[in-house]
């Protein structure tokens, strides 16, 4: 451990510190929050020097220990990254403040006016890995919505996520802010994960970015309210109505463009009246780019002089997060959506069609956090909503579902108005 031998009281003493610093930051106006995510960003482009050299000491460290390359991919940062980070901070500032937006205002026959009142939640947990950018991303998401937060990011990253946690410290100074309004814990004992998501007195819920089977497990033990995707396998339908560019070009980005992201294809569905001009042009695609392609029998037999090997049954509810894809012929519309709700995980799936009846029946029919017509599901992302960076993306039903970004962030309450108004 860093600086406390006791996990557990040092956690209760993050958790009271947040709790502490909750209020102060719920309070706080709209300049003051904005002044500290400009300040956050600044000294983070003054400090790039630092991030990355400490950075690069994490992804040396990362490669010595064999970890995937995809979560190498998500750990290492660069100028360009640096950059983002701050813009991303900017880009929330300019956003509206939510919090104490009053909505739905409306008089009632007895003369008191009812309406809902948007609000924080309080104090936020975010238990990440790999990602280092979420440090800011969620620091700045955070403090504009009126929340405290505490971070944990995973081992692999605590030189990166400390170089970050600097620069929030110095941006919250500058604005006359309690720095322990954003806190990233700095033991990589795994024990703080465990007291993190043990500790409702404190925090109001918990939001966990990274492997499935380390959200599998935070869902599992949490005592406090979870925030949370398992997994993205995102499915790209192509229908017996698809424009054949538009099915090439969004096919091949929605797999190739990154392969490491959740909003990524996994499983490409195609009509069988599309699979022998649409298809082939699309593993050409894959193959120029060393896609790995798993499919059917029926996939296998039009790509008979592409080297797709068989598809299990395991692949079609694989996320791969690779230069991999599964995909398989259908026979309608029916057979796509079912494919989906069987094998799908509820994260982002896609239609390309020029037929309005279909997209309108995907639309309704898909139940996951993103559906979308002739786009790629790539798109998936609170940046590209015209949310600011997002703090994750939930496959959840209540509260938040798709990327949350600030609205998520917070709730809503009741208020009344009256004039010494009294009931009857």
């Amino acid at each position: 451990m860093n600086k406390f031998f006791d996990v557990a009281e040092y956690m209760h003493l993050v958790g009271r510190s947040a709790r502490s610093a909750s209020r102060v930051i719920a309070r706080a106006s709209t300049a003051s929050k904005n002044e500290a995510l400009l300040a956050i960003a600044d000294t983070i482009l003054k400090r790039e020097a630092h991030i990355l050299d400490e950075n690069a000491e994490d992804v040396r460290d990362a490669k010595k220990a064999d970890l995937a390359a995809p979560l190498i991919d998500r750990l290492t940062l660069t100028s360009k990254s640096v950059a983002a980070m701050a813009e991303g901070l900017r880009q929330v500032a300019q956003l509206p403040d939510p919090v104490g937006e009053v909505s739905n205002l409306r008089t009632r026959p007895s003369g008191i006016q009812v309406g809902k009142m948007r609000v924080p939640l309080g104090v936020i947990g975010i238990i990440y890995e790999s990602r280092p950018n979420v440090t800011a991303d969620a620091a700045g998401l955070c403090l504009k919505s009126g929340n405290a937060v505490i971070l944990r990011g995973g081992s692999e990253a605590a030189r990166s996520n400390q170089a970050i946690a600097g620069c929030i410290a110095a941006g919250l100074k500058a604005a006359k802010l309690p720095e322990s309004i954003v806190q990233v814990i700095e033991t990589t004992d795994r024990a703080a994960v465990g007291q993190m998501i043990t500790l409702p007195e404190y925090i109001d819920v918990i939001i966990p970015r990274g492997g499935k089977s380390l959200i599998a497990r935070i869902a599992a033990e949490s005592k406090v309210p979870v925030i949370k995707h398992l997994d993205g396998n995102c499915h790209v339908y192509v229908d017996e109505f698809a424009d054949m560019e538009k099915a090439v070009r969004i096919c091949d980005n929605a797999k190739t463009r990154r392969y490491g992201v959740c909003g990524a294809m996994e499983s490409l569905l195609v009509h069988e009246a599309r699979m022998h001009d649409v298809l082939p042009r699309i593993a050409k695609i894959f193959a120029d780019k060393g896609v790995e392609m798993r499919g059917c029998e029926r996939t296998r037999a039009v790509l008979a002089a592409f080297d797709v090997l068989p598809a299990t049954e395991e692949d079609w509810s694989t996320e791969y997060l690779a230069a991999i894809v599964s995909i398989k012929i259908v026979a309608n519309l029916d057979e796509a959506i079912e494919h989906i709700e069987q094998h799908g995980s509820h994260h982002t799936d896609s239609i390309v069609s020029e037929h309005w009846s279909h997209a309108q029946r995907f639309l309704r029919e898909v139940d996951s956090a993103s559906v979308m017509v002739n786009a790629s599901t790539q798109f998936a992302d609170g940046f590209e909503y015209g949310l600011g960076a997002e703090i994750g993306i939930s496959t959840d039903k209540l509260h938040a579902r798709g990327p949350v970004g600030l609205e998520g962030l917070t709730s809503q309450k009741y208020v009344v108005l009256g004039d010494g108004s009294v009931r009857a």
